[in-house]
């Protein structure tokens, strides 16, 4: 990981910006989208379809070759809804596609290229028709693993986890671990020993903040302006 070479007051006028071309650009794309969320490179996160319901803390990480996508395409103008709950994460490259309905419990992380949708979308034969969609409920603390694929109709219990690349295509008990296409369980959770969750390292976003700010202020500190354009304009000057 290179060394941030920005002056303290340099990055937070970067956070700043970011943080309003989120809310300019992206809450009206919302019916609410919670408090305290971190949607880093917001230029490459795309919701559409207006029923999109995210909670506080959400975490979105865009990136050029890898969008961020939310989207709602109802059968019918109004119709169709995404709801993201608490503390979720959306990594680059991670989509929730909508016909009906998608909902996403607290806590639930998106890996990279993960994919949720609702619907086939089109027809074997007819491929004018969309075929029937089925709602997807995803619980609490879900973990969604690399390239992974939840289809039409799937409910997946607390605490699982769907393995890198796997494809889910029916429901999924709590606190199990299922892998392969189709997914199958392969390994069962102890509830018993409890789980460090999202909502937990986020029950005090306003004091996480202030020490993030701290360790900037801390960090950068001694960063100059000119030596940070310098980087920018001769990249060698970052070598060893």
């Amino acid at each position: 990981m290179r060394e941030d070479l920005r002056p303290y007051w340099l990055k937070k006028r970067y956070l700043d910006f970011r943080r309003w071309y989120a809310e300019y650009f992206l809450r009206p794309e919302c019916i609410s989208l919670g408090p305290h969320h971190n949607i880093m490179k917001p230029w490459y996160v795309h919701l559409s379809g207006g029923s999109i319901q995210i909670g506080r803390c959400f975490t979105a990480i865009g990136e050029p070759g890898n969008r961020v996508e939310v989207g709602v395409w109802g059968r019918e103008a109004g119709a169709g809804r995404v709801v993201i709950g608490d503390c979720c994460l959306m990594s680059p490259g991670s989509r929730l596609s909508a016909s009906d309905e998608i909902v996403l419990g607290d806590g639930v992380m998106l890996a990279n290229g993960a994919y949720v949708t609702d619907s086939d979308w089109h027809m074997i034969y007819d491929r004018m028709t969309r075929d029937g969609p089925t709602p997807v409920h995803i619980g609490n603390n879900v973990w969604l693993g690399d390239h992974s694929t939840v289809l039409k109709g799937v409910t997946i219990g607390d605490n699982s986890v769907v393995a890198a690349r796997a494809v889910v295509t029916r429901d999924v008990p709590a606190n199990v671990v299922v892998a392969g296409s189709p997914a199958k369980v392969v390994k069962e959770l102890d509830p018993d020993r409890g789980f460090k969750t999202r909502m937990d390292y986020f029950e005090d976003p306003v004091g996480l903040e202030t020490f993030f700010d701290a360790v900037d202020c801390e960090v950068l500190k001694k960063n100059s302006f000119w030596s940070w354009l310098w980087s920018v304009l001769y990249p060698p000057s970052r070598l060893p």
